[in-house]
């Protein structure tokens, strides 16, 4: 008996598309690397190849942002993926691994609790009382088997982990070796091995990087998507993804529907309408794509589970009003001016001001 996992990795949810792009692949590959910085490309933005085999976009976005990462990669320098949340950090770092390296699962996730070991590695203490200091007691982590392997390391939130523990990343990656003092040895990393970290500088509780650390790093950028049909694009193409992997049975969301939040979102994101001709408070959270497609996604289960399968105001208003109200004062005041002075003035959003105000 099988069990379907929750979530499966990028190199098992899209094996398919890899096996096609590294058949027609010809390109020169860096050592150790799956597919050619030209194929990764190609994974991430999506395209079609010459046997028909169409690859889904993974980014949707600057292709020369992609360029510039994957390039960067095939270098000896590492990867730091920069941007506000929802920014879709994490998500590219993820297939950009499973693409190079065919192994996504190599992470650090940093938090404020993230240890020292978390990066080098730890003891069997068992085994380290037993026989003493010994390779055997040594439990390799993350980075270790990424250098011994020559594969991709993901770090995310590299912001959010104490600064004397993020510089234990400095010898790693100016170095390319990882020592271990108590046996008097080293790790040195096998061709292929870098470094992919995600950071913001927006949560609350950031740790900002040294000097040291970030000269080593190259940095890229993930802007918000540019104009709202972009970032319509981003959520609808999310959502049914998520749909169909959580198999969630309601019919998959109109773009109308879709189009108010994301609308919602940007013009209290960016504190005015979008004809411009009104300004807004602005909400303490980020309200990101990443919220819309989390607002959409539980729309569609209410939808689901208690209505008839078909998305309606009724069922993102409660997500909605969740992802915008953090702050019970401020937000609220936020949210409740925008229902008064924008939703309910706007033609054809009579229902979903309703559903908010019976939530709010």
């Amino acid at each position: 008996m099988t069990t379907a996992t929750l979530r499966e990795t990028a190199e098992k949810q899209f094996a398919t598309e890899l096996a096609a792009l590294a058949k027609a692949d010809d390109k020169p590959r860096p050592a150790k690397w799956k597919l050619s910085p030209w194929a990764v490309v190609t994974y991430l933005m999506g395209g079609k190849l010459k046997d028909g085999t169409a690859i889904t976009p993974k980014y949707v976005g600057n292709q020369r942002l992609m360029e510039i990462a994957v390039a960067t990669l095939a270098t000896d320098r590492g990867l730091l993926l920069m941007g506000v949340p929802g920014t879709a950090k994490s998500w590219v770092s993820e297939h950009i691994a499973a693409a190079i390296s065919g192994d996504s699962t190599l992470m650090v996730q940093g938090t404020a609790g993230t240890p020292e070991e978390a990066i080098r590695y730890g003891w069997n203490y068992a085994m380290l009382l037993a026989k003493g200091p010994t390779r055997d007691a040594v439990v390799a982590g993350p980075v270790m088997r990424g250098m011994s392997e020559g594969k991709l390391v993901r770090v995310e939130e590299l912001t959010r982990i104490p600064s004397d523990v993020q510089d234990t990343l400095i010898t790693i990656l100016s170095e390319k070796t990882l020592p271990i003092p108590e046996l008097n040895e080293e790790i040195r990393a096998v061709r292929g091995f870098n470094i992919i970290a995600t950071a913001n500088d927006r949560d609350k509780g950031v740790n900002e990087l040294s000097s040291a650390l970030k000269r080593r790093f190259n940095t890229v950028v993930l802007p918000v998507p540019e104009t709202m049909d972009e970032e319509v694009e981003i959520v609808h193409r999310r959502v049914v993804q998520l749909g169909k992997s959580l198999e969630i049975p309601a019919a998959a969301p109109a773009l109308e529907e879709i189009r108010r939040v994301v609308t919602i979102f940007r013009e209290l994101r960016d504190g005015k309408t979008t004809d411009g001709k009104s300004k807004l408070k602005q909400p303490s959270g980020s309200l990101s794509a990443a919220e819309t497609i989390s607002v959409i996604t539980s729309g569609m289960a209410l939808a689901s589970h208690f209505g008839d399968g078909t998305l309606k105001a009724s069922d993102i208003a409660s997500g909605m009003i969740g992802a915008i109200v953090k702050d019970p004062v401020q937000d609220r005041v936020v949210m409740q001016e925008y229902l008064e002075g924008v939703v309910k003035e706007r033609e054809g959003w009579k229902d979903l001001y309703r559903a908010c105000k019976e939530v709010l």
